[in-house]
């Protein structure tokens, strides 16, 4: 039977994956996610999600199936990454007051009984409403995003933030639970 391994730590991916029922073990992806320029590409994010991806392939038996999966944030079709600093969060925050980004996460599942690969990325919208300074440091303060992407988790945001969204939720949180059966199913997974 093969065996399925989360290359990620993320608390909110691993959520995702117990939502769909799935036994996993986790196993994290130690790949550097430097990028060499911050310009958004579909290919630059698929990449990312495959190298984290063979990070671990390289490091478990032939009888797993590992699933990895890289979130950007885009504004103006330049990757937000996740801020170094607090001033940083804060001016990422305020670049997307009122206006429409979109997120993407691309997954990537590599099967190592089969030596087969599958790849999807899903966009998804989201329009924040016009956010004050004090509304943006208060958010910084209470829920410390440095380790988010775009300096947000769409989960925690106060009803005060969020305008709308388009696609899904979870993709937006970091996982599409379609996207995730759709790999799982090019792959023959069967749970």
């Amino acid at each position: 039977m093969v065996k399925l391994i989360l290359a990620s730590n993320s608390p909110r991916r691993k959520k995702i994956l117990n939502d769909l029922g799935l036994n996993f073990e986790i196993i994290p992806s130690n790949y550097d996610e430097k990028l060499a320029d911050d310009i958004f590409s579909y290919e630059k994010i698929e990449d990312l999600a495959t190298q984290k991806c063979l990070d671990v392939v390289r490091r478990v038996d032939k009888d797993s199936l590992v699933l990895a999966a890289d979130t950007v944030v885009v504004l103006h079709n330049k990757i937000l990454g996740k801020p170094h600093s607090k001033e940083e969060a804060f001016e990422m925050l305020k670049s997307l007051s009122g206006i429409t980004h979109f997120v993407v996460t691309s997954t990537c599942g590599i099967n190592t009984k089969t030596n087969r690969a599958a790849l999807l990325s899903t966009t998804s919208y989201v329009k924040f409403k016009e956010l004050s300074d004090d509304m943006i440091h208060s958010y910084i303060d209470t829920f410390k995003p440095l380790d988010k992407a775009g300096s947000y988790g769409i989960q925690e945001l106060p009803p005060n933030f969020l305008d709308k969204y388009e696609g899904s939720f979870e993709n937006i949180v970091g996982l599409s639970p379609e996207a995730v059966n759709s790999v799982l199913q090019q792959l023959e997974y069967s749970h």
